[in-house]
């Protein structure tokens, strides 16, 4: 079989162990002593965990402090968990302030809707201007539609005298 350009060390070739084999134990990376050390270490893993949740259902907010926290109290803003509100612990009837961007947002749409409305009916100065505008455009195009059918009109009649 081929192996290449360069051979192998003279020590032998990695050996990897299959799926089958981790699960089964079988595994020749590891040496038999280490799957007893390994169920060991898992009982004293579920032993620990299970007087953890215990310890965790009396007192929740006794947190074990790593490294210099159990020595120096430390007060930092950014590292304290928000609590969590359960859905029963809420207050429906109890409104939350808005903030002040909020608050202008909802200003801003409430004036904008009141200004529309006054629009509709034509009481806003910018609702009169378009009105006048409007009406304005729609006499020229009346008086040019007149003067078309005028104009048709004397065509009409000039043909029919050129006819006689």
């Amino acid at each position: 079989m081929g192996r290449g350009k360069f051979k192998g060390k003279p020590t032998g070739q990695r050996r990897f162990s299959s799926a089958a084999d981790i699960l089964a134990g079988t595994s020749a990376a590891r040496p038999r002593s280490f799957k007893q050390k390994e169920a060991e270490y898992e009982e004293d893993v579920e032993d620990e965990s299970e007087e953890e949740s215990e310890e965790e259902s009396e007192d929740e907010s006794d947190v074990k402090k790593k490294g210099h926290e159990a020595l120096i109290e430390v007060d930092n803003p950014n590292r304290a968990k928000p609590k969590t509100l359960k859905a029963r612990d809420l207050d429906a009837s109890k409104t939350t302030e808005l903030s002040r961007r909020e608050r202008e947002e909802l200003e801003k749409q409430r004036a904008h809707e009141r200004y529309m409305r006054l629009q509709e009916q034509g009481k806003t100065e910018q609702a009169r201007k378009d009105l006048d505008r409007l009406a304005l455009i729609r006499q020229q195009r009346e008086e040019a539609a007149k003067k078309r059918e005028e104009e048709k009109a004397a065509r009409d009649a000039k043909k029919v005298d050129a006819r006689k």
